[in-house]
């Protein structure tokens, strides 16, 4: 007879990204600075923590697009996600379009479970 223990339900992974709406940047600037930590964290997740980046891929590599006012926000969400063992990605412009060099726009957060990314950003809104 063959005994199957269930573990509970497997929670779905995503990987998020807060913009600084305070730097005025163009929609297809913000697609791209959002591309620019997306993949830096995937490939974060892929080299240093594949559980998350297999479980984050696997359940539909969901990304969520969430702004904060300022450089001083994304500082403080970037101190309360490292805090909690979150990886964070801070994107930094070259200045060769819209923005002068070295900007931060933007920062990726995760691949990580919904829940520990919730607990760090659940109170922002969508850009």
């Amino acid at each position: 007879m063959a005994f199957r223990i269930s573990i509970g339900p497997k929670e779905d992974y995503k990987l998020v990204v807060l913009v600084r709406n305070d730097v005025k940047m163009g929609k297809g600037k913000v697609a791209a600075q959002v591309g620019h930590a997306a993949v830096e964290c995937a490939l974060y997740a892929e080299k240093k923590d594949r559980k998350s980046f297999d479980a984050w891929y696997n359940s539909g590599q969901a990304k969520i697009v969430l702004k904060v006012d300022s450089m001083e926000q994304l500082t403080e969400y970037m101190k309360i996600a490292r805090g909690n063992g979150l990886h964070t990605a801070v994107i930094t412009d070259a200045g060769r379009t819209q923005i002068e060099p070295g900007t931060v726009t933007c920062m990726g957060i995760g691949p990580a479970p919904v829940s520990e990314i919730d607990k760090v950003t659940g109170d922002l809104k969508m850009l």
